[in-house]
């Protein structure tokens, strides 16, 4: 309870404020995450299905994984947590959205300012011509049991994330440091903050002087250097966080 009043002052507060969101805000619009016993590398080897060698090497494999990520998006709708960092945004207190996750639940939710560090299941992307277009490339040529192939150059296509052998798109990740040093406050939201280099982000905040917030359900490698930690689901926590942080903010007016 004293954290989440700590927290709720903190976001009551915040002009400039960054929310840093994974897998753990999904979750609860029933997409799994990676490494829990129900998750995606549950009897799955993500060298197989999950690599720019196996998108190359045994692309039968890979679609057949993607197939089933996008039938799950297909049926994903935006949660209370979605809907809660939209209204904060709304109220001025969320400037930005950084997010790992690649299902657009943030944007669907009403966010404006979202940062997709690895990229995104609505498109399209040739690894070869740097081509992008739109999702159903892959997904109408998978209904016909064909490979997807690039508009442009003829070569393979996948969804428009970032593979395991794949950098992260600078621009996205640089965009998200900026954002962290300049915030007045980043609040981490489901993400267990184990997947380099995006899990440094509370650590380019913390050094900036800006106060981290975790919303989490399981301990962090970070807690330490949080200003208030709340554990358990986002989609319980944050709409009360929000709510409380929003009667601080009306009555200090």
């Amino acid at each position: 309870m004293r954290d989440l009043e700590s927290a709720a002052e903190f976001l009551a507060s915040a002009r400039h404020g960054v929310a840093f969101t994974g897998a753990g805000v999904s979750t609860e619009s029933g997409l799994p995450d990676f490494r829990s016993p129900s998750g995606l590398w549950a009897g799955v080897d993500p060298l197989e299905v999950a690599t720019l060698t196996a998108f190359r090497r045994a692309p039968e494999k890979f679609y057949a994984f993607y197939r089933t990520r996008l039938a799950m998006l297909a049926k994903a709708w935006p949660n209370p947590a979605h809907h809660a960092l939209a209204d904060l945004e709304a109220n001025g207190m969320v400037a930005m959205v950084v997010t790992q996750n690649i299902d657009g639940l943030h944007q669907a939710a009403g966010s404006q300012r979202v940062i997709e560090l690895h990229g995104n299941l609505r498109e399209a992307a040739c690894p070869d011509c740097g081509w992008i277009g739109p999702i159903t490339v892959v997904t109408e040529a998978l209904a016909r049991a064909d490979l997807p192939s690039c508009e442009r150059c003829g070569r393979r296509v996948k969804p428009n994330v970032v593979l395991f052998e794949e950098l992260l798109p600078l621009d996205a990740y640089h965009q998200a440091e900026d954002a962290c040093r300049a915030a007045d406050l980043l609040m981490v939201v489901g993400s267990s903050l184990q997947v380099t280099p995006a899990a440094w982000l509370p650590v380019v905040a913390q050094r900036a002087g800006v106060p981290v917030i975790i919303v989490n359900d399981e301990p962090t490698p970070f807690d330490d250097l949080a200003s208030a930690v709340l554990r358990g689901r986002a989609g319980d926590l944050l709409p009360t966080l929000a709510a409380r942080a929003l009667v601080r903010r009306e009555s200090s007016r």
